[in-house]
């Protein structure tokens, strides 16, 4: 082969884009642009000259063009609001209820209810009275039975609940229990698709008579919960039946009024009213009520708003305290969702509640907790849910005003830390902040054995983290909630209330006062390894430290800080913390640091995370941690001084080994280093430059063998072997891509990528491509002979193993062809300064250039051999695929002014269509470059060329 003579400037030159003026004039990019559609009249004669009339028509509207003639959507909507109407007093009303209905802001009651059913549990046994059915329940039809004869058969059937159809079930654990209420909630669900609604509303009552009974007075919030969901589901399939009945002949809209109601609506949601207002007992009766009250919609316009302060003076009539306040609970949870628009009938229970709270310490109550063995201050503590939910409900969106009393009502109670407890939880975090002061010292006047400060500072301060006090009151703020905080003797309720107060003393002080709180609380968690109990608190303590301290050089200057974390004794625990450390570091750490405080904290939690891989760690969990050490690697600096830089990297790599892709970016780090140390010691101290480069590369050299993927060794060989050869270390540069040489036969015939098999050779053949590409800066070693790392290169290919039916090999030598023509220039296309590379060794070395031509012509017979094997093969398409390719291997890199090598070309191309395999349109394109080509001087050859290729198809 013999290689034409290149002039890549002018060639590069020639490539450039040509300029063409733009006449701008009215031209604008969000200008709407106009289209002229001419069309033809279809009226006109057959044989006639056809007349056609043109008209502009424009394409789909820009939505950047509208904005400027104001027909955007956001300007229609800003003109039609402007144009509208005063509001009628109708309007207004329905404005206002709009404003008043829940929001997002309004935690719902599905947040709360698994966190009161993990809460209150019990290992006492419970009873429950489960429904039997009866046949004799069975109403008459409407057809042989007057509507009297029915009411009264459905009356006798409700009483039939209380004559026997029940079977009482003793001793059941607390998930037997569960299990029995949904298996009450299933039979509700089918006697209610079954169409027998008595019967549902006979399930509905025997679970309602359940929240009478305070039997296991520690379980009570839990059954009221599980109760109260079997309320739910009948009082939806109520509306829903009732809804289904107005669906005639169009549906009712979602804010329909009483007159919109059919009278078929109406009798039954009226049946339904009867049929509850008979249940003889108060508690079942109320209930059902409450879970039926949506369905007054469809009586009156003012059915919800007249029935909520009955049902509010009904419970009056509940003796028991707790079973009072959980059915206050239940109205005020049902009347938010149907009417939070009526928040002064709400309110009343609010009130009604502070009347009743004497009882708690009344002789029935006392008798009670004695019976069941039950400490005031725990059962004051099955009042909180229902408390807490009540106060949330008064509470939300209401005015100052109103807060200010509910406050100064609690005031005069006295001594009720419950209701102090309930208040701080369901009031707006703001208005509790803005008078911190005033509930700590109603905290102080609250008596201790009844419900413990600590609580109730815990509660003040989980509203301190979600608002500001006045700056002048936050230190006295933390010393008094400190004062009572430190006194705790439980470990763990130490630990919940400090947990609390950890982020209001790191939203509002310094590392001095973090540093206090730290240092109490190993104090607290240290004796009796309190700690392994407390490690969700703990944690939470790091995550809130972090959110407040970004500032890692603060972090660490903590005396107690790496103390504290030394708590962390569970690997598991341990290994998260870390992890949450590391992430705030990444994610905050704005500039490079070589401050040694925080280099050996974070080089102890990165060991901390790296120890923790094993045989069982999960490829997914090595990744994450290998990305998070790797970013904490990326951030270390220490500027000029390189060789400590390179320790650090030495260092890390015994650190770390276990992680390859830690490994990965070490090397990376250290020939990003040695270029940076050439770059910036330029010109002087040559002598310990290379000495530091030959440390680099050293480093390189012994750690790329521990590394298990091939393809990173391949890799990395290669990149060292450039970065080597650009700061002018020959022989480490010869010695890497001899390393990358010698691995090639040890790449496997496929790869596990993400889990699956995939073939490697898509990947080695790009791998050798690169190669091949930085060989031609590469000199020959003075005694390993010509083209020797070439050479040693393709015998590897030679000799290695490739896939069945694969012409892989012959695609390496076709691409070899270009690296060899390209070294038989005068000049290189690229160089690397202060090295000589075959171009300046050689000089045009005749003996040289016939070593690359015998070279040339060698992997071209291969390529030859190849082409005629497919042909007896029956390989045609890859036959002439591979043709095509060394074609224009030839076309851009051969002298085709040869006879023979003209002639090669033309069959290469005449045996590449031949079968009409080749892409047409590749075909075409590249004889319209063959003819512009011939068009300059030194081109003129390439017209004879041109002449005798030919196209052809299979058609």
């Amino acid at each position: 082969m013999h290689s034409r003579a290149r002039r890549y400037e002018s060639e590069l030159q020639s490539c450039g884009l040509e300029v063409a003026p733009v006449e701008f004039s009215d031209y604008h990019p969000l200008k709407s642009i106009t289209v002229t559609d001419s069309k033809s009249r279809r009226g006109a004669r057959k044989g006639s000259t056809s007349s056609s009339s043109s008209s502009s028509s424009s394409v789909a509207p820009d939505p950047l063009s509208s904005m400027l003639d104001g027909t955007d959507p956001l300007s229609m909507f800003a003109a039609a609001s402007a144009s509208e109407s005063p509001p009628t007093l109708s309007q207004s009303r329905k404005r206002r209820e709009k404003e008043d209905e829940v929001g997002v802001d309004f935690e719902p009651w599905s947040s709360k209810r698994g966190e009161i059913l993990a809460r209150f549990t019990t290992t006492e046994k419970l009873s429950i009275n489960l429904f039997m059915g009866s046949e004799k329940g069975k109403a008459p039809s409407l057809a042989s039975s007057a509507v009297s004869e029915k009411v009264r058969t459905r009356l006798e059937e409700l009483d039939d609940l209380e004559e026997g159809s029940q079977r009482e079930l003793l001793n059941l654990s607390q998930q037997d229990y569960v299990n029995r209420i949904e298996e009450l909630n299933q039979s509700l669900k089918e006697a209610w698709a079954s169409d027998q609604k008595v019967k549902a509303l006979k399930i509905v009552i025997q679970c309602s008579k359940l929240l009478s009974d305070t039997a296991v007075i520690q379980f009570y919030p839990s059954k009221f919960v599980l109760i109260t969901d079997i309320l739910d589901t009948f009082g939806r399939l109520v509306y829903e039946r009732i809804w289904s009945m107005c669906s005639d002949p169009r549906p009712l809209p979602d804010s329909f009024t009483a007159d919109e109601v059919n009278d078929t609506a109406k009798e039954t949601c009226l049946n339904w009213f009867f049929k509850i207002a008979s249940i003889r007992e108060l508690i079942p009766r109320l209930y059902v009520e409450v879970a039926l009250l949506k369905c007054n919609r469809f009586l009156t316009k003012c059915g919800i708003q007249e029935t909520v302060p009955r049902l509010t003076a009904m419970i009056r009539g509940i003796g028991d305290p707790l079973v009072a306040v959980y059915a206050r609970a239940y109205l005020c949870r049902i009347g938010m969702e149907v009417a939070p628009h009526l928040k002064d009938s709400l309110n009343k229970n609010f009130f009604d509640l502070l009347g009743t709270f004497r009882q708690i310490h009344g002789d029935s109550v006392q008798n009670q907790l004695v019976l069941q063995r039950v400490e005031i201050p725990v059962y004051l503590t099955l009042y909180s849910p229902a408390i807490h939910w009540i106060l949330q409900c008064v509470s939300y969106r209401a005015p100052e005003a109103l807060l200010t009393e509910m406050m100064e009502r609690c005031k005069k109670l006295g001594n009720n830390a419950l209701l102090l407890n309930s208040v701080m939880w369901a009031f707006r975090a703001e208005f509790i902040a803005t008078r911190a002061t005033d509930f700590i010292g109603m905290i102080k006047d609250c008596d201790e054995a009844g419900f413990p400060q600590h609580l109730l500072f815990g509660s003040l301060g989980r509203s301190l983290a979600c608002a500001d006090p006045p700056e002048a009151e936050r230190l006295p703020i933390l010393n008094e909630a400190w004062k009572v905080i430190t006194k705790v003797r439980s470990p763990q309720d130490y630990i919940n209330c400090a947990e609390i107060w950890v982020e209001f003393t790191c939203r509002h002080f310094t590392k001095r006062e973090v540093n206090t709180v730290l240092s109490d609380i190993i104090k607290h968690m240290t004796p009796d390894r309190a700690f392994e109990d407390a490690y969700p608190q703990l944690q939470s303590v790091i995550r809130k430290i972090l959110t407040y301290f970004h500032d890692f050089s603060v972090l660490f200057s903590m005396e107690r800080f790496l103390p504290f974390m030394d708590m962390f004794q569970k690997d598991s625990v341990r290994v998260g913390v870390c992890l949450s450390i590391m992430d705030v570091f990444i994610k905050h750490q704005q500039e490079p640091t070589r401050d040694p405080v925080i280099l050996n904290a974070l080089l102890h939690v990165c060991k901390t995370m790296h120890d923790s891989v094993n045989a069982l760690t999960l490829e997914d969990e090595k990744r994450s941690l290998a990305l998070l050490i790797n970013g904490f690697i990326r951030m270390v600096s220490f500027g000029r001084d390189f060789e400590q830089q390179l320790s650090f990297c030495v260092e890390a790599r015994a650190t770390f080994c276990n992680l390859e892709p830690v490994l990965v970016q070490l090397i990376h780090t250290v020939n990003q280093l040695a270029m940076e140390t050439r770059r910036v010691m330029r010109g002087s101290h040559s002598r310990k430059t290379a000495a530091f480069v030959r440390a680099c590369a050293a480093y390189s050299f012994i750690t790329i063998p521990s590394l298990t993927s091939i393809f990173s060794r391949l890799n990395l060989y290669l990149l060292s072997g450039q970065v080597a050869l650009a700061n002018q270390c020959l022989s480490q540069a010869d010695a890497f891509l001899k390393a990358a040489v010698s691995v090639l036969p040890e790449v496997p015939r496929s790869i596990s990528i993400e889990g699956k098999l995939r073939s490697s050779e898509g990947f080695l053949l790009d791998f050798i491509n690169n190669f091949l590409s930085a060989l031609l800066v590469v000199p020959d070693h003075p005694e390993a002979g010509v083209l020797f790392l070439v050479r040693g290169l393709l015998n590897m290919v030679q000799d290695y193993t490739w896939e069945d039916n694969s012409d892989a090999k012959v695609h390496v030598y076709i691409s070899a062809l270009p690296l060899l023509a390209a070294m038989s220039q005068e000049s290189y296309l690229y160089s690397i300064p202060k090295v000589d590379s075959n171009e300046t060794l050689y000089g045009g070395d005749p003996k040289f250039l016939a070593e690359i031509n015998k070279l040339c012509e060698t992997l071209i017979g291969q390529v030859l051999d190849h082409l005629k094997t497919l042909g007896r093969d029956e390989s045609i398409h890859r036959q002439g695929s591979l043709a095509f390719s060394l074609f224009g291997c030839l076309l851009a890199h051969g002298d085709l002014r040869n006879n023979k090598l003209n002639q090669l070309a033309v069959n290469l191309w005449n045996l590449s269509h031949k079968q009409g395999y080749c892409n047409t349109r590749t075909s075409v394109r590249t004889l319209e470059f063959i003819k512009h080509q011939a068009q300059q001087p030194d081109m003129v050859h390439l017209s004879d060329v041109l002449h005798r290729l030919t196209l052809q198809s299979r058609t």
